[in-house]
């Protein structure tokens, strides 16, 4: 599924236009975004948490050629998904299975 995939299933479910549901669909992703960039985390109840964790600088290899390369510390953006997500979700594969 694409965003735009979810932006006319929005509409089509909220009534709004397309249009509209797209620019809320920006904002929302936009305010993770930036809300991640500030360091502060995000938690959505019954959806999961966003934060922002730090990976320490280290040697790592090419796997190409196996050349030892140096990767610099660097942050990442990490999703925590909630229970009652994870629950929804193996409760909705486990009834498409036959």
């Amino acid at each position: 599924m694409t965003k735009a995939d979810i932006v006319e299933k929005v509409a089509a479910g909220t009534g709004l236009t397309k249009l509209e549901t797209e620019a809320i669909i920006e904002g929302f992703l936009n305010t993770v975004i930036q809300s991640l960039r500030d360091g502060n985390g995000i938690e959505i109840r019954g959806f999961g948490s966003y934060k922002v964790k730090k990976k320490n600088a280290r040697y790592a290899r090419n796997p190409r050629t196996g050349e030892k390369v140096f990767v610099d510390e660097h942050y990442v953006p990490v999703f925590k998904f909630s229970k009652d997500f994870k629950s929804a979700v193996d409760r909705g594969m486990k009834g498409q299975e036959k």
